[in-house]
This record gives C-alpha cells, structure tokens and sequence, in this order.
C-alpha cells in the first residue's frame, strides 16, 4: 500500500478493464487519494469518480504529475498520441509504465517517448471485470523487484497472475487467456445449444453448463493432476463419456482448439507490427 506521494497510480483511460483494476485495488485496501484517472469522456470520469470516489482529470500531465507508477489503459491505435504529447515529463519523472494495450510493444511505446523507462507489459482477460482475470506480465531490464513486485500487486487485485521471460510470450499469453475465454464460451454456447436440443429448458441447459464449467476449473485448479488424467478419471470404459470424446475427437476436436490458439498467437504478433512504429 503506498505511503507516500511518489506511490500514487495513475490511470490513462478510465475504461471497463482500468475501472476493474481501480476497484480490486480499492478492494485489497489501497485508498482512493492514491489512485488518478485520465479520461476524454465527463460521463465516464462523473461515473468513476462516483462509484470509485477517486479523482478524475482532463489533462493526462496533471494526473501523471509524481505518480510512482503510470497505467496505459487506451486503445492501441491512439496510445502513441497519447504517450508522445507527455515524453518530456515522463523521461523526467521516470515512473514505472505498465501498459494493458494490446499489440503494442514496449520498444514501440519507449520509442515515442524518447526515454528509457522502467516498464511492464500486461496481458489482462475480461474475466478481470468480475475479479477473476489471469494477466501475464513481462517486464523490461529497468524495471526494478520493487517495481514488478508494484506491477504485481495492481494486476493481483483483479486474478491470478503469471510472469514471462520476454516479451515475446506476452503473444502467447494473448492467444492463450487474453482469447482464451471466448474459446471456452464457445464450448458452453455449443453444450447450451444441445442441451436445448435434447428438450432441456433454457435456463436449466444453462445452469447445468456454466456450473459444469466451474466445478471442472475448480477440480483442476485444487487438484495435482493433470487434465488428462482428470479427463481420463471421468471416462469409464464403454461409457457416455467416452462415447462423446470419441465423437469429439473424430471431429477434429484437437486440431481446432490448437489450430485456434496458434492462429491467436500469430494474429497477436502482426497486429504489433501493424500497431507498432506508426
């Protein structure tokens, strides 16, 4: 928790994902004069300033003024009009940037800064709205303990964590949780849709799949086994569940889901290409 001024947040861009990160900072008990938003829109800075009770700006200098660590929350296409008017201040201040932009890379970003600064790249996934999120983080060769342990401590307060070696696997982690969890929607809008089919009401084909889908994360996530032998735990010879995997597989089951996440992975990659360097 901070004590000082120097360890003030400060949020660029007020949005879903930054207004989750500020309540589950405000949750873990971090106050509210310590934490700053930026935001064009006076509905959305009337709405966090109301719900939150922080304090909002129109100027992106003045909320960043002696943070201890400044927050990118804005949509790629205008992080580099965002980031480029405040170089000067932030190669003076020097805080620690975290930036939840997707397909932007941090040699980009420093890059129309003109500094080198201590900075941590963040994959965040909606389930972060309802403080269930899992974020892979990467942080750069200035980036201090002190400063990924800060990193940390702001992602934390929305869901697990997971830190990468470079920032190369941040494209992974893209392909993996940050689409991750409209994969799994899609598995449970299928397994509604059957459940349907087979003269299940709606509402009950949607209890039985979304809690089906909890429990199995919860048995996985207390257990030591691995999903396969979870999966394989469920499956008795010659039963229903071996007869649905089998459908399953000989669908193409395997090659989709892998081909799904490999072609997340790549489209992560060219879309910092296309983002970066403009």
């Amino acid at each position: 928790m901070p004590d000082s001024p120097d360890k003030t947040i400060a949020f660029i861009g007020g949005g879903n994902m930054a207004a989750s990160i500020i309540g589950g900072l405000l949750a873990s008990g971090w106050p509210a004069n310590a934490i700053r938003v930026a935001d064009p829109s006076a509905e959305r800075r009337a709405f966090l300033e109301s719900e939150h009770g922080i304090t909002c700006f129109t100027d992106n200098g003045e909320c960043i003024s002696d943070a201890g660590s400044v927050v990118l929350a804005v949509k790629p296409q205008v992080l580099r009009d965002v980031v480029a008017p405040l170089s000067g201040q932030l190669g003076e201040q020097q805080p620690l940037l975290i930036s939840i932009v997707a397909g932007i890379r941090s040699a980009d970003v420093l890059g129309w800064i003109g500094a080198e600064l201590p900075y941590v790249r963040v994959m965040p996934n909606t389930p972060a709205l309802v403080n269930r999120g899992v974020s892979g983080l990467w942080a750069n060769e200035h980036t201090g303990e002190e400063q990924r342990a800060r990193a940390e401590e702001t992602m934390r307060a929305v869901g697990a964590v997971v830190w990468v070696d470079d920032e190369a696997g941040i494209d992974a982690v893209t392909g993996v949780s940050g689409s991750g969890p409209a994969y799994f929607f899609k598995v449970m809008e299928l397994m509604i849709d059957a459940a349907e089919s087979h003269g299940l009401a709606p509402g009950a084909a949607r209890t039985l799949v979304v809690e089906t889908a909890l429990g199995a994360a919860t048995l996985m996530g207390a257990s030591e086994l691995s999903p396969a032998e979870l999966r394989r735990q469920v499956t008795s010879p010659g039963g229903t569940t071996e007869a649905g995997m089998r459908q399953m597989e000989a669908a193409g089951i395997d090659a989709a889901v892998r081909g799904g996440v490999d072609a997340a992975v790549r489209r992560s990659t060219q879309l910092s290409d296309e983002f970066g360097g403009r």
